[in-house]
């Protein structure tokens, strides 16, 4: 009954503080303005489906899209293992789903070899990360945070799937001996071949046992925990994230409400355009309550994996743009916002911004709009959509765009057209 009482208290502290923290992140999507988002349930389905459960993104790069299914998929069925883990922990007792039979031995071994895959893929990440040099891991914004945070996912992933193999190779060698409460259950294809370098002795193997057993679920709770604080959050928002994915053509920008508005009224003065009762017209994303809810969900979401940047024609030229640093950023102006607002109200402003602050506009006007970034995600973040609002802002509401722009616009004004031509004038080459 102790070791009942413990772990459960380890559990439920465990879901506790995970829920607060999700509640936390809740509230710091919140903080963006609302959108329609349009398209149907049915396509929104088949794109989670096919880029978050399909990983159809993850393997336009071989080597590591693999890599990534076999640690995905360890991820995801392990968790039936660890479900019994649980029950066992609670109940006080042992393999508790042994009464599967043949099915349960079946689970057991697959587990063993998804272990082994998971062990793979971690090692071979590590020697890329470390030994390969891809530049794609580096850039000014991969401070030592991180790359410190891939490195301590790596490490407790291996640690726990060491421990989970550890622990079924002690079960195992007890079953044999006949020792105490360890049934006949399961089958292990791997971890018997472990089973040499154990000890001896009914204590010390009941001992491994049980602190492998111990340290694979409490390991597996503190990781809870950790994840929301860790770039592999996109294990959790990978699937709403995709689920709200933008469905329109690549290239389609979004009108603004407040300039369709004003165009309407010119077109017809009897038009009246809507604003929000006690504010003024905003144009573009200064800071974090500018944006939409999914450009911040689209910021938690981001895996930090480089592809978007990797994938830059601006970043590739030598120019300051990395379209990572944009959802790195934006993330860490949220939840500095957020923050600030807990401990001072929501309506308390701390004199920061994203823009300016955070994200310089030359960094928003090297971007080329192609689109490379949000094709090349693997969760279907669009970093192109925060550059737009930004720059936005920066022409409509600061008046600051580069001299080669500020041409084109007294053009469109004066003459409805980039060229410095009057509109009586431009069929003149057809005469010439």
């Amino acid at each position: 009954m102790v070791s009942q009482i413990i772990f459960l208290l380890f559990f439920l502290g465990s879901v506790y503080f995970f829920a607060r923290n999700m509640v936390k992140i809740r509230k710091n999507i919140g903080l963006g303005r609302d959108i329609p988002l349009g398209g149907s349930s049915k396509d929104r389905f088949l794109t989670m489906a096919r880029v978050a459960l399909g990983q159809s993104k993850m393997v336009t790069r071989p080597l590591a899209g693999i890599m990534h299914i076999l640690i995905y998929m360890g991820f995801i069925l392990i968790n039936i293992e660890v479900l019994e883990i649980l029950l066992d922990g609670i109940l006080g007792t042992h393999r508790l789903f042994s009464f599967l039979g043949g099915f349960y031995n079946f689970l057991i071994g697959f587990f063993e070899i998804l272990a082994a895959g998971v062990l793979l893929a971690c090692f071979v990440f590590l020697i890329r990360r470390h030994g390969g040099r891809l530049k794609r891991f580096t850039g000014i914004e991969m401070k030592i945070w991180p790359r410190s945070d891939a490195d301590i996912i790596l490490v407790t992933e291996i640690l726990l799937m060491t421990a989970f193999l550890t622990m079924n190779a002690a079960d195992h060698k007890l079953q044999i001996l006949h020792f105490s409460h360890y049934i006949q259950a399961g089958s292990f294809p791997l971890s018997s071949f472990l089973m040499p370098f154990l000890p001896s002795s009914t204590a010390g193997l009941e001992f491994l046992e049980r602190f492998c057993w111990w340290f694979h679920i409490l390991g597996i709770l503190v990781f809870l925990n950790y994840l929301p604080y860790s770039k592999h959050f996109h294990i959790i928002l990978a699937f709403p994230n995709t689920y709200f994915s933008n469905l329109k053509p690549k290239g389609q920008f979004l009108n603004m409400e407040q300039v369709t508005g004003e165009v309407k009224a010119m077109l017809d003065p009897s038009f009246i355009p809507a604003t929000p009762e006690g504010t003024a017209s905003k144009f573009g994303a200064k800071d974090i309550p500018d944006l939409s809810w999914k450009n911040l969900m689209d910021a938690y979401s981001c895996t930090e994996c480089g592809r978007c940047t990797s994938e830059c024609p601006a970043n590739l030229t030598g120019k300051l743009l990395s379209p990572r640093k944009i959802m790195m950023d934006t993330r860490d102006r949220m939840v500095e916002l957020g923050n600030y607002k807990e401990k001072n109200g929501q309506d308390a402003l701390d004199n920061k911004t994203l823009l300016h602050d955070y994200i310089l506009p030359e960094e928003v006007w090297a971007c080329t709009t192609c689109n490379a970034c949000t094709q090349a995600c693997p969760v279907n973040i669009d970093p192109l959509h925060i550059i737009v609002q930004l720059r936005q802002y920066l022409v409509m509401e600061e008046s600051q765009a580069p001299a080669s722009l500020n041409g084109m616009f007294n053009n469109i004004e004066n003459n409805g057209a980039p060229w410095p031509f009057s509109p009586s004038d431009r069929l003149n080459w057809a005469n010439s």
